[in-house]
């Protein structure tokens, strides 16, 4: 290792130890304004439109995709946009959420004086109280007083990581009041690995099964093992229940005399299986654990899908 990579490192420990330093106040100056913030906003009607310039307005189109992921419905509008148009996007019903590191950003003049107009509530953050956005602001969030990890003071660095860490705040407040679920966040991210992540058993699996009585003789079922191509047939009992599964393994066991057989006499009982409502990740798990690479999927222990490790892989599970 070199010495100019010692540094750098060193720099990078510097920056982080800033930072935490400025998250800890956040944390320590936390009161009930906050609690007042997040009713404001589970009051609204409308939406969350978040706006700030700069690098408060990267941070802010953040907050305003996070919120709009977990339940409350956010939009970001950039201030110089809102000053040629965008301003007929903010209504009444609206609250808006203007965020800015000094307060005075001249670019959220107008957005500011139309929430001050139309009576249209305002959340400001920022980290001067006597600044303009705090004082117009019908609730403001002050950021406390911490240094910047540039070392010049000018570059927005622990002020930004405040921002942001406040806007993940509210976020997390609110998705625990609403009881926001794993199965909420997939309805907003049906796509990518996170959304594959979140399917449910019973958005991947077969509905044409692979199911003969056990008394079947095995000379039948393994036609219909052949037919259904998934290696595998299910046993039902009397009652309809799945009772048993025969996979190639048991035909290997059993190939001595196999079509003098019934499908009871060859069948594993009592196989392993799953819910449709169960996560598909929990199937894959399942399979992994016992080295295995189906389940039946089964309702009131009835049958009623299949799923195999295939399909789980298509969907970009594992």
């Amino acid at each position: 290792m070199t010495s100019s990579t010692t540094d750098y490192s060193a720099t990078a420990r510097r920056v982080i130890a800033i930072e935490i330093a400025g998250m800890s106040a956040l944390a320590d100056s936390l009161n009930g304004e906050f609690s007042r913030a997040v009713e404001m906003i589970l009051a609204t009607k409308g939406r969350v439109i978040v706006s700030g310039m700069g690098k408060s307005g990267h941070i802010g189109r953040k907050i305003a995709a996070t919120l709009a992921s977990t339940g409350t419905p956010a939009h970001f509008v950039h201030p110089a946009e809102a000053s040629h148009g965008d301003l007929g996007m903010i209504t009444p019903t609206d609250l808006a959420l203007v965020l800015s590191n000094s307060g005075e950003t001249p670019e959220l003049a107008d957005l500011i004086a139309h929430t001050r107009r139309f009576s249209i509530p305002m959340i400001g953050v920022a980290s001067r109280p006597e600044s303009t956005l705090l004082k117009q602001a019908d609730l403001a969030l002050v950021l406390p007083q911490a240094e910047e990890a540039c070392g010049t003071g000018v570059v927005p660095t622990t002020s930004t990581t405040m921002t942001l860490a406040l806007g993940d705040a509210l976020a997390v407040a609110l998705m625990e009041h609403r009881h926001f679920t794993a199965e909420h966040f997939r309805t907003f991210h049906p796509g990518g690995k996170l959304g594959a992540r979140l399917a449910k058993v019973s958005d991947l699996m077969h509905t044409d099964l692979p199911l003969v009585p056990e008394a079947t003789p095995m000379s039948e079922a393994l036609l219909v093992m052949s037919q259904k191509g998934f290696g595998v047939i299910g046993a039902l009992d009397a009652q309809g229940r799945l009772s048993g599964i025969v996979t190639d393994g048991d035909l290997r066991r059993h190939m001595d005399g196999l079509l003098q057989h019934t499908v009871a006499e060859v069948m594993t009982a009592k196989p392993r299986t799953i819910t449709p409502e169960q996560l598909a990740e929990a199937a894959v798990a399942q399979m992994n654990d016992r080295k295995i690479t189906s389940l039946f999927v089964v309702q009131d222990d009835r049958p009623v899908g299949f799923i195999q490790i295939h399909d789980c892989l298509r969907a970009g599970i594992v």
